[in-house]
């Protein structure tokens, strides 16, 4: 049935067939092509009737309009916060308070020094001031001031104005006359009186000394001191916001502001004081984000008329990637010394993180350790190491934390900390290397015997199945802290020897370590995937990139696509603050909610000195030194094995299914000193350790059929499929090239 066939056009029509049959004309015209009169007439009611080849309306008006609770939440979608945000921390808020108390008692003892400078310029000018009270009252008892009106008035020739106005004189002389010389009489009693009285004497004299002095100040000579010179920084206002952005050659900044340069940017919140600095929140044109402004901040730097160090623009997604905080500060981040708490501490709990540095606002900020694995990346110069001592040094302070430190640069920059360590090397050459990769194969170990303790422990004491302070208080059950640090871990990583293992064992400790109180620290100039293997880099939870060269290394250090982000240490300028470098400022990742600009505190040698004589002392008297620091010699050379090699020895290829405490029996015996501890397990903690060893490599377990190596009844149990080990170790070894197994 065609067009023609329905000259009514009647929407509801249909063919012999049963389909329905469509109004062209009204699909044409932007109507429904089901709607009936009765909402056609209502729909022409509500926007008038649609004449043929009209276009129609995409949105149509919402006659019910927005309810109020709707309309509140659109304007009330960002509040301003109750309680200031630098009273929200306590740690800010003590800040605060010491940064005033200083200031105040600076101006303070300023003032109070320049007394005497103050009473000499008050004796000096007190004369001045004599002659000047003096004149003025003259001046004003005969009127001496309207001297120049009459006599303008005897000049014109105008003798009733003169009349008028001398008239008016006398009237005020005589007034004036017998005021001053009832003030001169009291005066006079009063001064009387005081001689009688010395002490009153003697503070009438100052009193008036001190007003003569203050009467007879010059006007380009202020009697007091500024104590503190303010400083010339040019308030934020949205015009110079703007105008910052407008000179970044960004094509969607300057075309929305050509278009519409009221609303082109809109600013969510009045432009506040934050900290040492002024704070604009900015929601950027449709289609900007705030990446493409992090790319041009030393321009905005030249149109803000400000040091780079004193820029630093930031996003908020969780609002929307076009969300721009621009944060301009008062001084140089670059030229700030961050000093660290660490340096006058008596002691630290690591259970409660380390005193890092601080964000360009000066807030403190502190990096949570346990349940972490650190990772700082930068450029050769830019304050790796250095934020790595204060790490170590917080680490150190806790009496509780073991600490293992290998500096794989050779250049002695944690040697202050040797005598705390109970593990640690200092060099580049094999043994060094050597020495590192054994500290990794116990920690592994460490690991393993760690998650059958904690599985063994009550579940009153342990509901978590995590380190807590109460059970790394504990010596006994040796679930205390374990902070191992590898500094310049690439030399580690990237060793033709001792490279692959390392890597698999740093990956196996960062998986499964962090909730048994084994926290690593890792260090590097060089973020590649031979330097820094991907399962290393992919699983580190707190990341802290100073200066890199390109997107490549900021993303092996701060996490995938974080340069896309806008998070970019490219920004950075290389080189010390002397030379107006930002060596020492990086981006935090993960251990604030937001990735963060933080420089971090610096401590020269001296300073490390100290606190690790007072870690010393600490652990000295806890009793908790051990290993080299109490110069005894650890295994420096520990055994090294293969699990799945060694899993492939105990069951032969005839079986092809076996249980996992079949399995660790045998490995047991293989090698005692290595699976020993798994064997001594009983029931679920025995299987579960093999289950978790096996399962970095990919290898699952399950419920397999088999029976009791001594004879018994069949049963399921947990175990795995050798093939699946056999099949584990063909890819890894032909990533190695080494070919296939056996």
């Amino acid at each position: 049935m065609t067009h023609q066939d329905n000259p009514n056009n009647d929407p509801d029509r249909s063919d012999d067939e049963g389909a329905e049959i469509v109004n062209l004309d009204a699909a044409r015209a932007g109507r429904h092509p089901y709607q009936s009169a009765a909402d056609r007439s209502e729909q022409e009611a509500i926007d008038g009737p649609v004449r043929e080849g009209e276009a129609a309306r995409v949105d149509q008006p919402d006659t019910s309009g927005p309810g109020w609770r709707t309309t509140l939440e659109e304007k009330a979608r960002t509040r301003q916060p109750i309680v200031p945000l630098w009273l929200r921390s306590r740690a800010e808020a003590v800040e605060t308070l010491r940064w005033v108390s200083l200031h105040y008692l600076h101006v303070t003892g300023y003032q109070l020094a320049r007394l005497p400078l103050y009473g000499g310029r008050l004796t000096i000018r007190a004369p001045r001031g004599f002659v000047r009270l003096v004149s003025g009252i003259v001046k004003w008892t005969f009127d001496l001031e309207g001297e120049p009106v009459r006599l303008a008035a005897v000049q014109k020739a105008d003798p009733e104005a003169y009349l008028k106005l001398s008239r008016q004189r006398d009237s005020r002389v005589r007034l004036r006359t017998f005021l001053s010389i009832v003030a001169l009489f009291i005066l006079l009693v009063a001064a009387i009186i005081a001689a009688n009285q010395p002490n009153a004497a003697q503070w009438a004299t100052l009193a008036v000394a001190i007003a003569l002095g203050i009467l007879g100040k010059p006007a380009d000579r202020p009697l007091i001191n500024r104590a503190v010179i303010p400083t010339s920084v040019e308030k934020l206002t949205s015009d110079i916001v703007i105008r910052s952005l407008t000179v970044l050659g960004i094509a969607g900044i300057n075309q929305a502001i050509a278009k519409n340069p009221k609303d082109a940017v809109r600013f969510v919140a009045p432009i506040t004081r934050d900290g040492p600095g002024w704070r604009a929140d900015i929601d950027l044109p449709y289609g900007v984000t705030v990446g493409d402004v992090l790319d041009k901040r030393d321009r905005m730097s030249g149109a803000l008329r400000r040091p780079l160090g004193c820029i630093w623009p930031e996003g908020d997604s969780s609002i929307h990637e076009g969300r721009l905080i621009l944060w301009v500060g008062d001084k140089d981040l670059a030229k700030t010394v961050v000093k660290s708490p660490l340096v006058k501490a008596g002691s630290h709990d690591v259970f409660k993180g380390i005193p890092f540095g601080c964000d360009p606002r000066g807030r403190p900020i502190t990096v949570p350790v346990i349940e972490q694995n650190i990772l700082i990346g930068s450029q050769p110069g830019q304050g790796k190491t250095a934020s790595v001592r204060v790490l170590a040094s917080g680490a150190a302070l806790d009496p509780t934390a073991e600490l293992w430190i290998h500096e794989l640069k050779g250049t002695g920059d944690l040697d202050p900390h040797e005598k705390n360590c109970h593990r640690y090397v200092s060099g580049i050459e094999d043994e060094a290397i050597a020495y590192a990769a054994d500290s990794l194969t116990l920690l592994r170990r460490e690991v393993m015997r760690r998650a059958a303790a904690l599985k063994a422990l009550p579940a009153d004491l342990c509901p978590d199945k995590k380190v807590t302070r109460q059970i790394a208080d504990k010596r006994s059950l040796g679930l205390h802290p374990l902070v191992a640090v590898f500094d310049e871990c690439q030399n580690l990583f990237a060793h033709s020897e001792y490279g692959d293992k390392a890597g698999q064992d740093a990956e196996f400790i960062i998986k499964l370590g962090r909730a048994l109180g084994v926290i690593l620290v890792l260090a590097t100039q060089r973020p590649d995937k031979d330097s820094l293997p991907t399962g290393i880099s992919a699983n580190v939870t707190i990341r802290f990139c100073l200066r890199v060269a390109g997107q490549l290394e900021n993303d092996m250090i701060l996490g995938t696509s974080a340069y896309k982000n806008g998070i970019r240490a490219t920004m950075f300028v290389p080189g010390p603050p002397s030379k107006g470098g930002d060596a020492g400022t990086g981006y935090l990742v993960g251990a604030t909610p937001m990735p963060k600009v933080v420089k971090s505190a610096y401590l020269d040698t001296p300073a490390t000195q100290r606190i690790a004589d007072r870690a010393h002392a600490l652990r000295h008297s806890a009793g908790t030194l051990s290993g080299h620091a109490l110069g005894e010699t650890p295994e420096r050379n520990a055994p090294t094995f293969d699990l799945l090699a060694d899993v492939l020895a105990v069951v032969p290829p005839s079986e092809t299914k076996v249980w996992n405490e079949v399995i660790v029996d045998r490995l047991a015996e293989l090698r005692p000193d290595a699976y020993g501890v798994w064997a001594a397990l009983e029931g679920g903690a025995k299987t579960a350790q093999l289950t978790t060893a096996l399962k970095p490599y990919g290898i699952k377990t399950g419920q397999v059929w088999g029976t009791p190596e001594g004879g018994g009844k069949g049963a399921n149990r947990i175990g795995i499929v050798r093939d699946d080990v056999a099949t584990a170790v063909t890819e890894r070894d032909s990533k190695k090239g080494r070919g296939v197994a056996s």
